[in-house]
């Protein structure tokens, strides 16, 4: 009689289980291999994001050193191409955040002759252009390139200041190849060859060039 009590308890209990899923053991055996799988998938990934963590302040240093290398070189150049332009004075370019040379701006700190030290923005119209061209040219000392177009850049310059301007680049044009358009009968006066656009009918322009002797 215990042994059929007992029967039947198990029996009920079988049945408030419910149906029994005969394929959860080889289920449970598929999502075993597929979690060890992933788990391996996520391990080669954690241990590809430390090498690109690494890889990547690697290149942070190295762009950092050499970005502080150029920025004195270019300092260095532009205070002295400033002072031949200028005819005095002193220019700077400084990082407007040392500690993060990589996300810092750069500012451009100039002492024209008789005046004190000042942002580049505070200077006038013609003492910005020239001190925007003294940038250039020194960028192209560090890093000279085949040539080199300027474009009214001697527009808002005196007669002086385009003296000054076109006598450096003189300098320069072993190296380089400027071509300037310019309205302004003192550049053109130091060119080698000049080109114009002439429109001897209307609506037909023809390209004229004359080369300057020595």
């Amino acid at each position: 009689a215990a042994l059929e009590e007992r029967e039947r308890g198990l029996a009920r209990e079988l049945e408030e289980l419910g149906p029994v899923n005969e394929l959860a053991v080889a289920e449970r055996a598929e999502l075993e291999t597929r979690h060890r799988f992933l788990a391996e998938q996520r391990r080669d990934l954690e241990r590809s994001l430390e090498s690109l963590t690494g890889t990547i302040g690697e290149l942070d240093a190295t762009c950092a050193e050499r970005f502080l290398a150029t920025l004195t070189e270019a300092s260095a150049a532009f205070d002295e191409v400033f002072r031949h332009l200028f005819g005095g004075g002193e220019a700077t370019v400084e990082l407007s955040d040392p500690e993060a040379p990589l996300e810092s701006g750069v500012e451009i700190r100039v002492r024209p002759p008789g005046k004190h030290a000042q942002s580049v923005l505070l200077l006038s119209g013609g003492e910005k252009a020239l001190a925007a061209v003294a940038l250039l040219v020194a960028l192209f000392r560090i890093h000279p390139a085949p040539f080199c177009v300027l474009d009214e850049v001697d527009a808002p310059l005196d007669d002086a200041n385009v003296e000054r301007l076109c006598r450096l680049l003189r300098e320069m044009s072993g190296e380089t190849q400027f071509l300037l358009v310019t309205h302004n009968r003192r550049t053109m006066a130091h060119a080698d060859v000049l080109y114009g656009v002439t429109m001897e009918e209307p609506g037909v322009s023809r390209v004229v060039s004359v080369r300057l002797e020595e």
